[in-house]
């Protein structure tokens, strides 16, 4: 055990209230006991989300009784008798002297938005697309980088109705026509430019491709972010930012209330290979679990500041606007998290007084090999809380933080994903937390082990299910007319039981341990073995800073794993280097898992939303040709897949 909540911490959480509440308004008692709790939000669905309506207050249109008209997966229906929009609960009355957003752009200056600014802004924008004929069920796009443009036209949109979808400005043409094409948007929202790591980036030539290749959108509104003066008039349907908030200066604040279904937001899976999936979900489901999460788990409160480094092109984005659902404030930053150095958000953490630090595994792990010390020379005193996604969190990434960050800080790692946009194992803030361990299964959220016959595990590992439906669920993949797509993804395994395609422990005392994605499991003489465990023993090898495995089948034999390094400047791959490498996977591992070769390579091929490649990179070696394995423009770095081709191009050959 590495951390336990406070009495005092226990009491003060929202989810305490809500448990008090539970108690004194339906009779539920369930003594402090979270997981006593989680069995009946699981169990008794219509009871839970019911309530989570109630102690929220939701503010809707028709009659909540029915919570849910058809308890099935897929197409389980929600609050089908009730209207409702997520942006006025954003929106609600606040005071408007109080701090709503902190936001930095990297080279820029620290700015703030109060709530009653936001709440001006969005109004005025919304009247602004309203003049540009924007209506319910359109869709608006944004290539936006984190910034308060983005906050601003997402509410605006989805207070009309309109049905919101953005891309990251770091995405290619191509990436975000296979994102955007399929739902055929009204307009597109775009910035002139960006910055990253120093250095500046012009994208008007990309966002004229855009509007080349989007022959639907009517308007492109242009973002001057990186040039004041940047000319909307280059653009075929350009239109300045500034002038449509102009266009509706003085508008009062107004929202569409919808089915509770009605799409909100569209998202995408990485499209490594095909087109992405075009994952839509509703403003009531969202609503619901982004209120459930970011208030009892998250534990937001009056004062907070929460952070999330993210894009605009991650899920982790709207999450972080979910934290506005709540009484706390956000932070949000755009540029690059390693400039000038590692300190870079330590620093920001500071400046901001951020009480929740939200960041990947990643990070955590390259702050530990650059030495960072977030605590020395900085006051941290307001930061309560680390939380870390994206991929499993290291047990030496878990240490690190205690050591380095403070020991009384609150660490949550979470597992989730885009297809639910929502973490449903992670944080809770009555509970201690382990080295290694997330801390326990969401509320709602009917997490289970399966082993291949559909058998509940404990205590082993199995397939990470869902048994019971959330709200939050995808509504349906944009063009999927017949569901087909949908239900392949999800259901083929266990049909009725929601497969996400992660290795999955739950312990005995009701923690988690992910163990990486099962559809890139390394089954070695009947050792099955989760990359993200390799992973864990490679990285702790000081001169390797990343690695990519895979494990390529040859026929009378149990196959051919090779391990990829990444090692820090100045390092070398010498035979000692790799000895140290098989020996700590032989160690920590198994002797099985121990590499049959190893390659040192520039850096691991990643998608634009930093998940590793490793079934394209299968596919490449076992004679896939590279243009079906892997979309070159849902990569962040594609040219990290050339050493792969042509290590194919020799294996082979010397085949041959």
């Amino acid at each position: 055990m590495l951390w336990r909540p406070s009495p005092e911490a226990i009491a003060g959480s929202n989810l305490t209230a809500y448990m008090d509440w539970l108690r004194d308004e339906r009779g539920l008692d369930f003594g402090g006991d979270y997981h006593e709790l989680w069995r009946w939000s699981v169990t008794e669905l219509e009871g839970f989300w019911r309530s989570i309506w109630d102690y929220f207050q939701v503010r809707a249109d028709g009659d909540p009784t029915t919570v849910l008209a058809e308890r099935k997966m897929p197409g389980a229906k929600w609050f089908p008798d009730t209207k409702l929009n997520y942006a006025e609960h954003i929106l609600r009355e606040r005071d408007a002297s109080q701090m709503a957003v902190l936001h930095l752009a990297e080279g820029g200056e620290l700015g703030e938005l109060t709530w009653g600014e936001l709440r001006e802004r969005v109004a005025a924008f919304a009247q602004g697309l309203r003049a540009l004929g924007v209506e319910r069920g359109d869709r608006v796009v944004a290539y936006l980088p984190n910034s308060p443009q983005a906050l601003i036209a997402f509410l605006a949109a989805s207070s009309i109705g309109a049905i919101w979808s953005s891309c990251s400005p770091d995405f290619g043409v191509r990436s975000v026509v296979d994102r955007f094409a399929q739902i055929e948007p009204k307009v597109l929202i775009a910035v002139d430019g960006y910055r990253y790591g120093g250095r500046e980036f012009d994208r008007m030539d990309v966002v004229a491709a855009l509007e080349r290749d989007l022959p639907t959108v009517e308007h492109t509104v242009l973002v001057p972010y990186l040039d004041p003066g940047a000319d909307p008039a280059r653009l075929a349907h350009g239109v300045a930012w500034r002038s449509v908030e102009e266009r509706g200066a003085g508008a009062e604040l107004a929202f569409e209330r919808v089915p509770f279904d009605h799409p909100l937001w569209v998202l995408y899976s990485s499209g490594t290979t095909g087109l992405p999936k075009a994952i839509v979900q509703g403003h009531g489901g969202i609503l619901l679990e982004h209120l459930k999460k970011l208030n009892l788990h998250v534990d937001a409160k009056p004062g907070d500041r929460i952070f999330w480094f993210t894009t605009t092109g991650w899920m982790m984005w709207n999450f972080l606007v979910g934290a506005l659902l709540t009484d706390a404030s956000i932070v949000l930053y755009d540029g690059n998290p390693g400039y000038p150095d590692m300190n870079a958000l330590w620093d920001l953490a500071e400046r901001t007084g951020m009480t929740c630090f939200g960041t990947s595994a990643s990070y955590i792990s390259a702050c530990m090999k650059a030495g960072v010390e977030p605590s020395q020379g900085r006051d941290l005193s307001r930061l309560r809380a680390v939380g870390s996604t994206g991929s499993p969190l290291a047990p030496e990434g878990f240490e690190w933080i205690y050591e380095h960050v403070g020991r009384d800080t609150w660490l949550f790692s979470t597992s989730g994903g885009t297809d639910v946009c929502t973490a449903f194992v992670g944080g809770v803030p009555t509970l201690p937390v382990y080295r290694g361990e997330l801390q326990a299964r969401s509320l709602g959220a009917k997490i289970e082990a399966f082993d291949e016959d559909g058998n509940p595990l404990i205590g082993e590992v199995g397939e990470l299910v869902i048994t019971e439906p959330m709200p939050s669920m995808p509504l349906f993949f944009w063009g999927d007319e017949d569901g087909s797509r949908y239900r392949s993804s999800y259901f083929e395994m266990y049909p009725g039981v929601w497969r996400h395609g992660d290795w999955i422990e739950i312990t005995e005392r009701g923690t988690a341990i992910i163990y990486g994605r099962s559809d890139s499991t390394i089954n070695r003489s009947g050792i099955r073995m989760g990359t993200a465990e390799i992973y864990r023993a490679v990285l702790a090898v000081d001169d390797v800073t990343d690695a990519l495995v895979v494990d390529i089948p040859k026929p009378g034999t149990e196959g051919w794993m090779p391990l990829f390094v990444v090692l820090r400047e100045g390092a070398e791959l010498t035979d000692e280097l790799k000895r140290e490498i098989a020996q700590r996977i032989r160690s920590d591992c198994s002797p099985r898992h121990v590499p049959d070769a190893i390659y040192r390579i520039k850096e691991v091929p990643r998608t634009l939303s930093g998940k590793v490649l490793e079934i394209p990179v299968k596919r490449i070696l076992t004679g896939t040709p590279p243009e079906r394995a892997a979309s070159r423009d849902s990569l962040a770095n594609p040219a990290a897949l050339d050493f792969f081709i042509e290590l194919a191009g020799r294996l082979e050959r010397s085949d041959a």
